[in-house]
Formats: structure tokens, C-alpha cells, sequence
């Protein structure tokens, strides 16, 4: 059987609290849902937390919320899945490419600033895989312009000593399986202000002026406003409860996938390879392991499928949305970072059952497809 690049860690404790949440009755937004925003917005140093169907969704609405529309750009990085570039497209704004630091898969101060025009109406950064973005050095550079992190990889990174989150204008994240935190689906965004978190909460759903849920608790007649043009972007309280048993689950995961990503350090070092690691800013909690392959190497197909004749289910690496066909013709400046990581590196698996041994193998299989010698 094929090693798998990712698998959710999931167990009887998150069983058990879905079917408690069904046998209660109460399985749309509810009680469950405003409990695990409240907790994960804790665990990620915001004031506020706001439960949303996707992090796509969540983006889309931190956009919609500035203001974003018609006639604006948004800076965003190309090499990033590509719903990133698609939420600006969803607010009748152009989406505009800058280019990453090839070390880290990020943004850089220095390319947001190239990429910056009189109609950026904001920057969408993204903590790639995990990887810590330099908000701080970015946000100096943007100046009056508001800074939107796409965190949907980064829950458990930290930056500058804090975990990734803390302080930002709008942060969306996500719970996808690939994820290190997964209910299934879901997502949400975090923010420090109130009247931002309200508003996000009534554009999630329809607009209303109270929630089902509020109207539930009311226990009177109550009438609902609809005060504003919205959506329906709700998460469940089926999957808020997988995810307050995943959110305790959080710390011991990156324990051990840091643990993982230090022994394919130690296996990749004798074959000169790059991967990813820390930045100097902060650390990684290592949601993908990309590694960059070398000059000279075979295509990046070819590799890929040596590695799965090796019985190793490997990935691509990070995709670049400007190189796919949904934005074929999209007008944009040089970006030699993207294109490099995009063409030239894979994700190997990382997840709870990796053993020593499947590691040997995974780098053995690796140094076999691009004809090097494994230690």
C-alpha cells in the first residue's frame, strides 16, 4: 500500500462529539459553533472569532467587508491554491501577482511593494504550508493599505514569538483535512475588532439581523431583519464540535510533525536537497514538507511517478494560479520565485503514521528518482 502524503488525525473523541451534537438536535450554527470560535480565537491570540463554511468563504468575506469591489486590485501571491486569487475575482476586483521569496514560498516586503498601484485596495498575504509570512515587514510597506492574511495553513505557526494571528487586521483559516486542525470542511476568520466581527457574522448569514440561534434562545416572538445584501457561508454545529476535540489535539500535533520534519532534515542532508524550514521570523508547525528538486533533475511528473512506483504518494508542490488555465492570458510582471517553486519542487507525505522506516524509504525512493545517493 502507498504511503499517503497527508492523514487526518482523527479519533473516538471526535466520533463521540459529533454524535452527541446530533443526538442533541441542535446540528446547524449554535451553541457549539460560538464555542469554538471563542476557543480557537483564544488559541490564535485574536479578540474575536467568526465561524464561516470554508476559508475561501471566509477570504471572500474579509474582502467584501473592506470594501472591495469593481475597478480594485488586490495583491496577492500567485504561487498559493488557488482560491486565494479566485476571493478577489469573486468581489468583481483583479487579483495582481507578486512574486515570492523562493526560501520561504511567501511574499516579501520588497515584491508587494512592486506590485503596489494607485488602485490596490488591499494585500491578501499567505503563510504558506505554514510557513510564517513577515507581516510585520510587509505591513510597513503597505502603509494606509489593509493587510489580509490567508492563514488557512498556519494554525499552530508563530511569528516573531506569538502564534500566527495575534494582531491581525483579518486572518481567514482553514479546516480542511489537509490541514493540521480539520472538521471536515469549515473555516474562519479572526480579527481584534468587534464591529467587524458583528458585521461578519450577520453577512454569513443572509444578512439577518439576529442569528437562528439568538432567535431560538429569545423564546418569544421575534421578527428578523434583513439589512443588508449577504450570504450564506455558515458552519455547522457538527463540525464545530469535531473541531473543539481537534483544537486540544493541536499542540501534540505540531509536536510530532516538527519532530518528522527534523528527521527528513537529518535523511535529506547527505543528499544536498532544500526544503522547508523555519524562517528567521518565526517557526513552521510543517502542514506540507516541500523540497526543492535540483538542477538537472527530471521533470518534476517524472518523480513523482518514480515515487509512486516506490509505493510513496507524493504531490506537487505548491501551485501557481497564474500558470493555470483559469487565468491563462491574466496580465502580470516576471515571477521567476513562483515559477521555480512551482515546476521544480514536490510535498512529501507527513502525518501521524510515518514511521522512521516509511521516512528512510520516502528519501530512498526520492534519491532513486533523481539518481542521487541516499545515506
Amino acid at each position: 500500500m502507498a504511503i499517503p502524503v497527508m492523514k487526518p488525525l482523527l479519533g473516538e473523541e471526535e466520533a463521540l462529539a459529533v454524535a452527541e451534537t446530533v443526538r442533541s438536535g441542535w446540528v446547524a450554527q449554535g451553541p457549539r459553533v460560538a464555542a469554538f470560535e471563542k476557543a480557537f480565537a483564544e488559541r490564535v491570540g485574536a479578540a474575536h472569532g467568526v465561524a464561516v463554511s470554508n476559508c475561501t468563504t471566509g477570504l471572500h468575506l474579509c474582502l467584501h467587508l473592506l470594501g472591495v469591489g469593481p475597478g480594485d486590485e488586490v495583491v496577492v501571491p500567485s504561487l498559493s491554491f488557488i482560491a486565494t486569487a479566485n476571493a478577489v475575482r469573486y468581489c468583481g476586483a483583479t487579483p495582481v501577482f507578486a512574486d515570492i521569496d523562493p526560501l520561504t514560498g511567501n511574499l516579501t516586503a520588497e515584491t508587494v511593494a512592486a506590485a503596489i498601484t494607485p488602485a490596490t485596495k488591499a494585500i491578501m498575504i499567505v503563510h504558506q504550508g505554514g510557513v510564517p509570512a513577515d507581516v510585520k515587514a510587509i505591513r510597513a510597506i503597505a502603509g494606509d493599505v489593509p493587510v489580509v492574511e490567508d492563514a488557512a495553513c498556519a494554525a499552530g505557526s508563530t511569528l516573531d514569538g506569538n502564534p500566527v494571528g495575534t494582531g491581525a487586521l483579518l486572518a481567514a483559516w482553514s479546516f480542511h483535512p489537509r490541514k493540521l486542525l480539520t472538521t471536515g470542511e469549515g473555516g474562519m476568520i479572526t480579527t481584534d475588532d468587534a464591529e467587524w466581527a458583528t458585521r461578519l457574522r450577520r453577512l454569513r448569514e443572509h444578512g439577518m439581523s439576529m442569528s437562528a440561534a439568538d432567535r431560538h434562545a429569545a423564546g418569544g416572538a421575534v421578527v428578523e431583519s434583513y439589512v443588508e445584501t449577504a450570504f450564506n457561508y455558515r458552519m455547522t454545529d457538527i463540525q464545530a464540535a469535531m473541531g473543539l476535540v481537534q483544537l486540544g489535539r493541536l499542540n501534540g500535533i505540531i509536536e510530532q510533525r516538527r519532530a518528522l520534519a527534523a528527521r527528513y532534515h537529518e535523511l535529506l542532508a547527505p543528499l544536498g536537497l532544500r526544503a522547508v524550514t523555519d524562517p528567521a521570523h518565526g517557526t513552521t508547525n510543517y502542514q506540507s514538507f516541500w523540497v526543492a528538486l535540483p538542477d538537472g533533475a527530471p521533470d518534476l511528473l517524472v518523480v513523482l511517478g518514480k515515487l509512486a512506483e516506490a509505493g510513496v504518494s507524493a504531490r506537487r508542490g505548491i501551485m501557481a494560479a497564474h500558470m493555470e488555465p483559469a487565468y491563462a492570458g491574466h496580465p502580470h510582471a516576471p515571477l521567476p520565485g513562483t515559477e521555480e517553486l512551482a515546476t521544480r519542487s514536490l510535498i512529501l507525505p507527513l502525518h501521524h503514521e510515518i514511521t522512521d522506516a516509511d521516512q528512510k524509504h520516502i528519501v530512498g525512493a526520492l534519491a532513486d528518482a533523481l539518481g542521487l545517493v541516499a545515506s
